[in-house]
């Protein structure tokens, strides 16, 4: 069984979105698109340890905390969410509320076609309305999940999902910041407490601790001497006030309060992380380990639900290295049902194919879209070339500059930084989302321009000036490109040489010759004439190209001696990137000699 369709209305940062999913997920955008938003939303649909939480929702979970209309009645949360491939435990348990699903043209049957409900090629499905309001006559926040198929407001409790049925739905959410306390206790919702249930478990566990707790006399038996005379003058003062029935032994000290629900929280999950040490409490364990910890649970619980699984991940690459984030993904892909994963990590977005990966955009109404990645024109392997080199950060960003190789990419990057860092009035292009990504000079400047325009990114181009194969050249003018800048020379060292003030150059290359970094350049001691130099300048940076030893020469440059081919393209894309306008306080505050005067007017 898996989530086919979601839509979400007035839920957090979200006032509307409606997605289409066809099993494993990948969901990236940038921070508050909704990423996090999405996943609270099927968990408050499917799970039913959410039923537990009290209150199950609270006024920020409203959009805007808009939970009453402009006259006063409930603005409702909705959550509409369709399940295909049902299950046959689900297709016995609702029987009553399924309907028939065509996965071709993704949609359900509608009146006037019981003809074709049995046709071979369509599908059981089940559709759920969640409902989240404000209660006036309760004064609480209350959250339901419906057939949505048999829906009646006038008569919810008949069309209510169970709690039996909300389980068999198999939906497990682990939150990025799920590793906390809870995460390996015994509490109500805790991992270990859902293995226990799912096992069907009974243990004598608390009745045992009671006991043996209730038993300790003294209850705490080290430093029992210095403490009994303390009690005891506490216990006399007490007397003074309140009537003791047994004078001398009315207080006691417990480790706990003796009840399970107190008990749940207290007994902590202990671990020996290397051979020389005692077992410590998880929360004392390094961040990577304890989200080892919670995966290790999770595909436990995993393959105990073995009919069906929806595994909802936040960030599974915080404080983890590479290898553990692609088997995390990979476990996620091959082990579960469906897995919806959000995540801004490069070693997950490659674990997923293209098509399973969904980018979320947010308008300023709070509207979230999301569009599947499309390759289009690009070939599968320049997209699984790139996906970690570059695609992941400009999936994620506003803005995308395709540099015609690695030497453009490092300067254009190297003199951005000293613009920025000399006007403030220019906004930094990474803060601003804009990625700078290298084609490699190999032409794949207009396919990697025409995936990103495709995604609605704005794509710039940044190349040298020379003779290209015709195909290739209307290929560039059709990709799409904001700006298609081409500089006035056959390659960056070219300009460099060109632009770059001599005296730079000249100490730029006695840095090179003291530091043995080109010894067959023929670096001479003295300085020879200007031409030698430019010479020089440009062999040695087209003999070091891996070595970014381009944006290296930058580095002599003051800003006002920046090279105008490159800051001319810069300063257009700083245009396109503004900083954004806070107002400060002053600006917002009215002005008291203009209010005065509107005043003396009125009168």
């Amino acid at each position: 069984m898996i989530v086919s369709k979601l839509k979400i209305e007035n839920f957090r940062g979200i006032r509307k979105a409606e997605f289409e999913m066809s099993g494993h997920t990948l969901l990236i955008g940038g921070n508050n698109v909704g990423k996090s938003t999405i996943c609270e939303a099927l968990e408050l649909a499917l799970s039913p340890e959410r039923q537990k939480r009290f209150p199950i929702v609270e006024e920020y979970d409203f959009y805007n905390a808009s939970y009453l209309d402009e006259e006063g009645n409930p603005l409702p949360v909705r959550i509409e969410v369709l399940l295909t491939n049902v299950t046959p435990t689900i297709e016995k348990s609702c029987v009553n509320y399924l309907e028939r699903w065509d996965p071709v043209k993704c949609r359900i049957l509608g009146e006037g076609e019981i003809d074709n409900v049995d046709n071979p090629d369509y599908q059981w499905c089940l559709r759920l309305l969640t409902l989240a309001r404000y209660n006036p006559e309760e004064d609480e926040f209350e959250a339901f999940t419906f057939y949505a198929s048999k829906y009646d407001s006038e008569k919810e409790d008949d069309c209510r999902v169970p709690r039996t049925v909300r389980r068999c739905f198999g939906f497990l959410y682990l939150r990025a910041l799920r590793t906390g306390s809870r995460a390996l206790s015994l509490e109500r919702g805790s991992l270990l407490d859902v293995i226990l249930r799912i096992q069907s478990l009974k243990t004598d566990i608390w009745e045992h601790l009671r006991t043996r707790l209730l038993s300790l006399d003294p209850p705490l038996e080290k430093g029992a001497t210095t403490l009994k005379p303390v009690l005891k003058t506490i216990e006399s003062r007490i007397a003074e006030y309140i009537a003791i029935d047994q004078p001398g032994n009315a207080t006691r000290l417990f480790v706990s309060q003796l009840t399970r629900e107190h008990l749940r929280k207290t007994i902590s999950f202990f671990i020996r992380l290397t051979a020389d040490q005692e077992p410590v409490p998880f929360q004392a364990a390094g961040t990577g380990t304890l989200n080892t910890l919670v995966l290790a649970l999770l595909s436990f619980i995993a393959e105990l639900k073995e009919e069906n699984v929806i595994f909802a991940m936040e960030e599974p690459e915080i404080a983890l290295p590479p290898h553990t984030q692609r088997r995390i993904a990979n476990y996620l892909i091959d082990n579960t049902t469906q897995c919806l994963v959000t995540s801004h990590s490069p070693y997950v977005i490659e674990k997923f194919d293209p098509p399973r990966i969904t980018l979320l955009r947010r308008n300023e109404n709070g509207e979230v879209t999301g569009k599947h990645l499309a390759l289009g024109n690009m070939k599968a392997k320049t997209y699984r070339r790139y996906v970690r080199r570059g695609l992941a950060e400009a999936l994620l960003g506003r803005g995308v500059v395709v540099a015609e190789g690695l030497t453009e990419q490092l300067v254009l990057s190297a003199v951005a930084e000293k613009m920025q860092d000399a006007n403030e009035e220019l906004y930094p292009l990474d803060l601003a989302g804009v990625t700078l990504i290298s084609a490699d000079g190999d032409g794949n400047v207009s396919e990697l321009g025409g995936f990103f325009i495709s995604l609605g990114l704005q794509a710039f181009a940044f190349l040298d000036n020379k003779s290209r194969p015709e195909k290739e050249e209307k290929a560039l003018a059709e990709a799409g490109f904001e700006i298609l800048y081409e500089i006035g020379y056959s390659g960056m060292e070219e300009l460099l040489a060109a632009e770059v003030p001599l005296e730079h150059q000249w100490q730029y290359l006695e840095f090179i010759r003291e530091q043995i970094l080109a010894p067959k350049a023929g670096i001479p001691v003295d300085r020879p004439d200007d031409d030698r130099v430019r010479k020089l300048t440009k062999n040695v940076l087209k003999d070091h190209k891996g070595w970014g030893r381009a944006a290296e020469l930058i580095e002599y440059c003051a800003s006002e001696e920046l090279p105008p081919s490159i800051t001319g393209f810069l300063e257009k894309l700083f245009v396109c990137f503004p900083k954004p306008q806070v107002l400060s306080s002053v600006d917002e505050l009215p002005d008291e000699t203009e209010e005065s005067g509107k005043a003396e007017q009125l009168k």
